[in-house]
């Protein structure tokens, strides 16, 4: 029976690897046989990652790459087909976020957050996309957006506006790149622990959020491997536009 999660001999990009969930993402892409490029700034943390993917007989190369830049989105984008292939997914996960009362938030601070989390995606998604159409193989884009880009939450403004700007960013691709056979979904994820979040979930206000929560638990790394499966391979050739929040009924009830 044919495994349709199977990654085997796909190509996979990566933005954001070098921690949280663009790290462990690159992690579930290969061990699901998936050839892995891990792209970040922080290229010296791509190298331990790659050495982890590598161990057990992966294949995974370290990119540097800053998403706000578009000539260093080309060469990262040039370097994986070169180096492991013609892509066939991409994970579009980096991102930032600034916690700041909206009468405080500096322009700077804005500018930051949008440009990483929305211009950042779609520069990623356009190079990749332009790869892809021009090879003629088709393949899938997987926006990491979050709920909060289905609903607001107070302290973050640039990030509730980045990330519903993705979300709908992901149906206006989905609907146009589908003649290239190019998927485009979003993944959006409730609050789920990592090392850059675990201290203020642990903490009294993070305790209170957790209440707040249908399933009464945070989230963690792992929830969201059979979505991200799902939407990275021929599982989902037939979804494209989709926006799913795996967040523990959290969007649910907001």
């Amino acid at each position: 029976m044919t495994d349709l999660l199977d990654l085997t001999g796909k190509t996979a990009l990566v933005t954001g690897a070098s921690s949280g969930l663009g790290r462990h993402f690159a992690q579930v892409l290969a061990r699901h046989g998936a050839r892995v490029a891990v792209a970040a700034r922080r290229t010296e943390r791509l190298e331990a990652l790659c050495a982890e993917i590598e161990g057990p007989g992966g294949r995974a190369m370290p990119v540097h790459l800053d998403v706000q830049l578009p000539d260093s989105v080309e060469r990262a984008v040039a370097a994986t087909e070169t180096e492991l292939g013609p892509i066939s997914v991409l994970v579009n996960n980096a991102g930032i976020a600034a916690s700041r009362p909206a009468l405080e938030t500096s322009f700077e601070e804005w500018n930051q957050v949008v440009s990483t989390n929305l211009s950042g995606a779609w520069l990623v998604a356009q190079a990749t996309a332009r790869h892809m159409a021009r090879l003629g193989h088709g393949g899938s884009i997987v926006n990491i957006a979050s709920i909060l880009g289905l609903a607001g939450a107070s302290q973050v403004p640039a990030y509730c506006a980045a990330k519903a700007g993705l979300v709908n960013l992901t149906r206006a691709l989905a609907g146009e790149l589908a003649r290239h056979e190019i998927r485009v979904n979003a993944l959006c994820p409730g609050y789920v622990a990592t090392d850059l979040n675990r201290d203020f979930l642990e903490s009294p206000a993070g305790e209170s959020l957790k209440k707040r929560i249908p399933q009464r638990r945070f989230g963690l790394p792992q929830d969201l491997d059979g979505i991200l499966l799902l939407l990275a391979s021929d599982a989902s050739r037939y979804m494209t536009g989709a926006v799913i929040a795996v967040d523990g009924g959290q969007s649910a009830v907001l």
